[in-house]
C-alpha cells in the first residue's frame, strides 16, 4: 500500500441490489472482574480479557474510578470490574437470496504506519468524512527536542509526540477524517512501552529528508501544510501540532493550547480541546483543579504561517517527574489522544464561524 497518500477511511461500495442489516449480539450474563498483577496497565489488563482496549478505556476507568491512583493507574492485587462487552457481527443481508448464506462482516482498514499491533482501524462514525486534518509531531529527524533522563536512560520529546500523533491520527480515521501525517517514521508505528527507543529516521511527507537547520526545518513543515491546504481548498480543513515543553524540574504543567490571535476558526478549535480537558479532570481527577490555559501565540512559526485553523498543543514538561508519568505511561498516551479527538469532534460539531483563518 503507498503511504504517500492521504489517510482516508473509505466504505466499500456493495453490490447488493437490496440489502438489510442485522445486529447479531452475545452479551455477558454477569459482571466480569479480574485481579491486577504487578506490571499491569489498563490497556495491558483489558487486552488479557479479549476486550479492545481502546474501545473501552473511558467505560473501565468509569466503572474502576475508585479504585485507581491518579484516576489511570492499576494497584497490584485490586480487583477490577471488566466492561461488559457485547461481542457483535454485523450481518449484511441480500433480500432476493437466502437471508442466511449471505452474511459478511465489516471490517476495518489497515494502516501500516500504526505498526503491527495497532494497523487495523474500526469505523466508529463517519462525523469527520468531510474533513481534513493536519498532524505534526515536534522536532524528528536530526532533532529529537527536548531530552531529559528517566530510570538512567534517555527520553526525547519527538519520540512521545509522534506516538501521540499517531493515535490521534488513529481515533480521527474512526470517524471517516482524512488525515495527513506531516513527520512520520515507516518504522516506529504505536508503541505501547514506557521508554521509547530514540532514532533519527523520521521524514517530511510524502518522503523529505528533515533539514538540521531549524529555520529550514519549520519552513519545510509550512511549505508542505500550505500546499495540502490549497490542494484541499474549500474543504473543512484543520491543523494540530503536538509538542512536549521542557521547562525547570520542579515545574508541573497541564495540558495547554495556543492558535493564532486572529483566527476565529483556530480559537475555536483550542477552545473546544480544552473545554473537553477541563470535563475529563472533573471526571476523573475530581480532586485536583485543571489549570491548562488556550491562548493565542502568533510568535510560534508554525502558529503564524500556516493557512490552516489550528491549535498548537504542549502536553507536559519532560523534565517534570509528575509530568513524564503523563508522557510515558502508553495508557496515558492513549487518553491524551483520545481527549484531543473528542475535542476535535466538538470543534467539528460546531462548525465554522466566519473567515476560514
Amino acid at each position: 500500500m503507498n503511504y504517500s497518500f492521504s489517510y482516508r477511511f473509505k466504505v466499500v461500495g456493495l453490490l447488493f441490489v437490496a440489502i438489510s442489516f442485522t445486529v447479531l449480539s452475545f452479551s455477558q450474563d454477569t459482571i466480569q472482574t479480574v485481579v491486577a498483577k504487578k506490571g499491569d496497565g489498563i490497556l495491558s489488563l483489558l487486552r488479557k480479557q479479549g476486550v479492545n482496549p481502546y474501545e473501552h478505556y473511558d467505560d473501565f476507568v468509569s466503572m474502576n474510578i475508585k479504585n485507581l491512583r491518579d484516576s489511570v493507574h492499576l494497584y497490584a492485587g485490586r480487583t477490577y470490574r471488566i466492561p461488559n462487552v457485547n461481542l457483535e457481527t454485523v450481518a449484511i443481508v441480500d433480500s432476493i437470496q437466502d437471508k442466511t448464506k449471505e452474511i459478511k462482516k465489516i471490517e476495518g482498514k489497515n494502516y501500516t504506519i500504526f505498526g503491527k499491533d495497532h494497523e487495523t482501524v474500526l469505523p466508529k462514525s463517519k462525523l469527520l468524512k468531510d474533513a481534513v486534518y493536519y498532524l505534526v509531531s515536534g522536532h524528528g529527524g536530526p532533532d529529537p527536542g527536548a531530552m531529559a533522563k528517566y530510570g538512567g536512560k534517555s527520553i526525547a520529546e519527538d519520540e512521545y509526540a509522534y506516538d501521540i500523533t499517531l493515535r490521534l491520527a488513529k481515533e480521527l480515521l474512526s470517524h471517516g477524517a482524512t488525515v495527513y501525517i506531516i513527520i512520520r517514521d515507516e518504522n516506529d508505528g504505536i508503541r505501547d512501552e514506557r521508554i521509547l527507543e530514540i532514532d533519527h529516521d523520521e521524514v517530511a511527507y510524502p518522503n523529505k529528508k528533515i533539514p538540521l537547520n531549524q529555520v529550514a526545518r519549520l519552513k519545510q513543515r509550512v511549505e508542505i501544510i500550505n500546499d495540502l491546504h490549497r490542494k484541499n481548498r474549500g474543504k473543512y480543513q484543520r491543523l494540530i501540532v503536538t509538542h512536549i515543553d521542557s521547562r525547570s524540574v520542579g515545574q508541573n504543567i497541564d495540558v495547554f493550547f495556543y492558535h493564532h490571535e486572529k483566527s476565529r476558526n483556530g480559537k475555536k478549535l483550542a477552545e473546544s480541546i480544552h473545554k473537553t480537558f477541563e470535563k475529563k479532570y472533573k471526571k476523573y481527577q475530581p480532586n485536583r483543579t485543571y489549570s491548562g490555559t488556550f491562548q493565542d501565540r502568533t510568535s510560534l512559526y508554525l502558529v503564524k504561517k500556516t493557512h490552516p485553523a489550528m491549535t498548537f498543543i504542549e502536553v507536559g514538561n519532560i523534565k517534570n517527574k509528575k509530568d513524564q508519568i503523563r508522557i510515558l505511561e502508553p495508557e496515558n498516551r492513549q487518553a491524551l489522544a483520545k481527549w484531543i479527538s473528542e475535542g476535535v469532534l466538538l470543534d467539528h460539531k460546531l462548525g465554522e464561524i466566519g473567515p476560514i483563518r
